[in-house]
């Protein structure tokens, strides 16, 4: 089950960066090639029935709470063949570093309306998987 994981997370990251790859607002290429970042790999599976409270969160809510805390939206999607198309939302975000994560992480976990959101979202307990990915020389998106 571990593997399969790999396999659609490594999946979700090489389509993410091929189809944005030229597509997202932001620096020039050749500045962006400049800049150092990572990306994380996060995937989520929410209890039975509560995919699409979760995916409600996240349009409504979580996307902009994360511009907020200096996390970059990169890419958001979900599994196209069951079960994980039932049970599985996938994301990348980019920071400046790993630590740089970290810190925007703590500021959107004590962010008041985040809390808040959580709460009322009905979504519940979520299990959580993150993968912090750093581009290879050859990536065209860094």
């Amino acid at each position: 089950m571990k593997m399969m994981w790999s396999s659609v997370g490594l999946t979700a990251a090489f389509l993410a960066g091929f189809a944005l790859r030229g597509v997202v607002p932001g620096d020039s290429t050749a500045h962006a090639q400049a800049a150092q970042r990572v990306f994380e790999l996060r995937t989520y599976t929410p209890a039975e029935g509560k995919l699409d409270l979760l995916h409600a969160r996240f349009r409504n809510h979580t996307v902009r709470i994360f511009q907020r805390h200096g996390m970059t939206n990169v890419w958001y999607g979900k599994p196209m063949d069951a079960p994980l198309s039932q049970t599985t939302l996938i994301y990348m975000l980019a920071h400046q570093s790993r630590e740089a994560a970290k810190k925007s992480w703590d500021a959107f976990r004590a962010d008041p309306e985040w809390t808040a959101v959580a709460k009322e979202s009905g979504v519940g307990p979520v299990k959580v998987e993150s993968v912090f990915l750093e581009p290879t020389d050859y990536s065209p998106m860094k």
